[in-house]
């Protein structure tokens, strides 16, 4: 074996170890990174110094974020935050369905869109209230 390939193949073990039981990259990591690039871009167009200034801070904390995230050992916090951003991107691509919430249990209906006036039955308490779908 090459000299080279034993170096690669000793960074990638010491790289393994590093990142055990760390979180790592998931959709919500790349969306940041996507918003810290679009700030970085928007700072080499801005024409004032402080809006650079602005910009280029604005992307060095999104893209610091996304690295905290990425290295982060509480492994079911950045879960449940990916799921979160997963469920929000789930609601705002549905058009055939309205989402609300009950009044008395907070619990999410979802009911079908262009009804009109209906009265909504919670699934969880029973509750019945009026909406516009």
């Amino acid at each position: 074996m090459g000299f080279f390939r034993r170096l690669g193949a000793q960074i990638n073990r010491r790289c393994a170890l590093f990142m055990e039981g760390r979180y790592g990259t998931d959709k919500l990591n790349m969306a940041i990174l996507g918003v810290g690039l679009i700030f970085c871009v928007l700072a080499m167009f801005a024409r004032f110094a402080l809006l650079d200034l602005i910009f280029t801070g604005l992307s060095y904390l999104f893209m610091a974020w996304a690295i905290f995230r990425m290295l982060s050992r509480n492994t079911y916090k950045r879960y449940r935050e990916n799921r979160n951003y997963l469920n929000f991107l789930q609601r705002v691509k549905d058009r055939q369905h309205r989402y609300y919430e009950c009044p008395r249990c907070r619990q999410t209906v979802r009911v079908p869109r262009g009804k009109g006036k209906i009265v909504i039955t919670c699934p969880k308490c029973a509750e019945k209230f009026q909406k516009k779908t």
